[in-house]
């Protein structure tokens, strides 16, 4: 059964590698191929980047958790794919779309990182707003092992989260980072007992799903914007994207709630 934006729901046969659910305004996705640590093939590349579109469309999909199944959240590539002959194009195909696809999605995603992140997987739990770890995960820039150089956007993010000569630390000796050590440094939000890692990235969703959707969306977009642009140019996009979020209902909410001392009750238009 294909997806169907209305009613926001998905059957599992839609996606191959990945599980898929939506509740409460949360749209939990799982990537799904445990026995090999969920690392990507081309298969899961594409199944990740139509499950971040068909989010995007859906309005009643206000916050994402990207968790996984089984002991470790992403490997990186599947080396059983051979794809040294064609990587380029596949980065530029299938990787990059996909990190785009999240950085750009108008909601925020929460990586609830449960074990090992290597690689290209490191990479996609960078690419998350932010992220819950369990005591168990690691992050791993695990390129230089096999003479290849970061990818699917490690080399633009490690700096803004670690600074310069963490990253290149990371990246030049690919030590695997623990999630105790990964708090310290920045790399996540926050760390929990693995028992307590789905509740508590379902609960940081569920808050950011229940606040004003599009002032998020325009925010998430401006502090993209100040990662690669010109103090003047996030200037403007802050006062263009002001000039937009004052004309939602959710600030109109916001307003009236604050006059009238009560609790906001956010519908995220």
């Amino acid at each position: 059964m294909p997806y169907d934006v209305k009613r926001g729901n998905l059957a599992v046969e839609k996606f191959s590698t990945l599980l898929f659910e939506q509740a409460d305004g949360v749209a939990a996705i799982t990537l799904n191929r445990p026995d090999v640590l969920n690392s990507f093939n081309s298969a899961m590349r594409r199944d990740l980047l139509s499950a971040f579109q068909a989010v995007a469309r859906d309005e009643g999909a206000r916050a994402v958790v990207l968790s996984a199944a089984g002991r470790g959240f992403c490997a990186g590539q599947d080396l059983r794919e051979d794809i040294g002959s064609v990587i380029g194009e596949t980065l530029r195909q299938e990787y990059n779309p996909l990190i785009r696809a999240m950085r750009e999605l108008p909601k925020p995603v929460v990586g609830a990182i449960n074990g090992v992140a290597a690689g290209a997987g490191c990479s996609l739990a960078l690419a998350c707003d932010v992220r819950v770890a369990s005591e168990q995960a690691s992050f791993l820039q695990a390129f230089v092992r096999i003479g290849l150089v970061p990818d699917s956007g490690s080399s633009f993010f490690l700096p803004q989260l670690i600074g310069m000569a963490r990253a290149a630390e990371m990246v030049f000796l690919a030590e695997p980072v623990p999630a105790a050590r990964a708090l310290e440094l920045g790399l996540v939000n926050r760390v929990v007992p693995p028992d307590q890692l789905l509740p508590a990235a379902h609960e940081l969703a569920s808050r950011l799903a229940q606040l004003p959707t599009r002032a998020i969306g325009q925010a998430k977009r401006q502090l993209n914007l100040a990662l690669s642009a010109g103090l003047e140019a996030v200037l403007e996009e802050e006062a263009s994207g002001q000039a937009m979020a004052a004309q939602t209902y959710d600030h109109q909410e916001g307003m009236k709630a604050f006059l009238e001392k009560r609790e906001p009750k956010f519908l995220g238009r």
